[in-house]
């Protein structure tokens, strides 16, 4: 069980300002039509249940580990990444699942999460955290930028002493991770009041790590610079001894190309030390009204993101999300965003190419169009494109079920197997 920071020194450029937008004023919903869409949401879901997942097979080797986690050959917890957009930043989709998950499977912590609050709308809900008002933070939706924006695409960074960062997170041991680079500054590490630690970022450039043996439990772990040299976090990753992480990584804005603007070694080398069961790719959103991208030219993209995530974490399973039903104002009338056909065709053909999972979201809430009637129901907010917690929560409900429904379909197909081969071995002549 590990608990993580990852960071990299050198000073970067802070996010620019953005203006913040007004809401969407909800639409006037009467109590029938609220009603009247509820039932339709849930027709919807009946319907769609079946063949709701394309290529299953493909989550065989994280069904696997599933499966050993609870038995005496468990080798540790089984840790799932989820990356992605604004769906999967707030943490309401990807809450929702952890803790059904966990429920199911046992809590393996926290796992990775973002050093400091680096940008409006982030949030990791069982793991909470902050800092001082001195870093700044690249990476981000953008990724521009030399690369170096660690596991899950976003750094802070600071060249002053006594700037901090903290998280509130409940694990079995500490794993501080950084990147040596020439001139980096000193940290020191505190569990609550008490020092624990203090290294160097400084030297060859390259990964680095210390480690903090825990005592199981709730923890508030704290970060200091030392002295006015440059340091870049990256995030902390606090794990349990056995169970499952689902670990949010989503970024605003965000579209899958970003993930191939981050620096290959550095990615390949936290995947590796993660050694995730499984992938989660939730993008799509931000694409569909993006018009640099043609269904080839995103498919191609998509294609070459999963082949270098597969040759990154060979033994993960790889799941891919397509994006949610999306509307948008034309001329003052609500109407479903084109370009989501394109970019869920583009992603079903790359994952059938790359032996990937493919769940589509916009299929499994009922298709085009049906977004209007979970903002009727109050499932979705008036933007048309969000959902509400509730919403989020009906979403990580289906999927966890539709989860559920192929691992006990492996787990049937892998006891059955078993038997067979047990009963071979009874009756050697047969």
């Amino acid at each position: 069980m590990v608990c993580a920071l990852w960071l990299l020194a050198a000073p970067s450029p802070g996010a620019a300002k953005k203006k913040t937008k007004r809401r969407a004023a909800p639409p006037p919903v009467s109590a029938a039509l609220r009603a009247a869409s509820l039932k339709k949401v849930a027709q919807y879901l009946e319907d769609s249940a079946p063949g709701a997942f394309a290529q299953p097979g493909a989550l065989v080797p994280v069904f696997e580990m599933l499966y050993l986690s609870s038995s005496p050959e468990s080798q540790g917890p089984v840790h799932i990444l989820h990356f992605g957009d604004s769906h999967t930043a707030a943490d309401e989709w990807t809450g929702a699942l952890r803790g059904l998950l966990q429920q199911r499977f046992g809590d393996g912590g926290s796992g990775f999460s973002l050093a400091g609050h680096p940008f409006p709308g982030y949030r990791r809900i069982d793991a909470r955290g902050g800092g001082t008002a001195g870093w700044s933070a690249a990476g981000l939706r953008t990724g521009t930028g030399d690369g170096y924006f660690g596991l899950g695409g976003v750094s802070i960074s600071t060249g002053r002493a006594r700037q901090s960062v903290f998280i509130n997170a409940e694990c079995d041991r500490l794993e501080v991770h950084y990147l040596q680079q020439p001139g980096g500054g000193r940290l020191a590490l505190y569990d609550y009041d008490q020092r624990v630690d203090e290294f160097s970022t400084a030297g060859e450039l390259g990964p680095g790590f210390v480690r903090y043996q825990t005592s199981p439990g709730v923890h508030r772990f704290t970060l200091t610079t030392l002295e006015a040299k440059p340091v870049r976090l990256f995030g902390w990753v606090a794990d349990k001894q056995a169970g499952v992480t689902y670990e949010a990584l989503g970024i605003n804005g965000a579209e899958a190309s970003l993930m191939l603007r981050w620096d290959e070694a550095m990615m390949a080398t936290y995947l590796q030390r993660r050694n995730p069961g499984l992938i989660v790719l939730a993008y799509g959103t931000n694409e569909a009204s993006d018009p640099n991208w043609k269904p080839e030219s995103y498919r191609a993209m998509f294609s070459a993101l999963l082949q270098r995530l597969r040759s990154e974490a060979p033994a993960a399973s790889i799941l891919v999300i397509g994006p949610p039903d999306r509307w948008s104002r034309y001329r003052g009338k609500w109407q479903p965003v084109a370009g989501v056909d394109g970019v869920v065709a583009a992603q079903q053909s790359a994952s059938l190419e790359n032996g990937c999972a493919f769940w589509d979201t916009r299929g499994r809430m009922g298709g085009k169009g049906a977004m209007r009637d979970w903002v009727y129901s109050g499932l979705a907010q008036a933007d048309h494109v969000h959902f509400t917690a509730a919403g989020y929560q009906r979403l990580a409900s289906v999927l966890f079920e539709d989860l559920i429904g192929q691992y006990e379909a492996y787990k049937k197909i892998r006891m059955e197997s078993s038997e067979e081969v047990s009963h071979g071995q009874e009756n050697p002549d047969r």
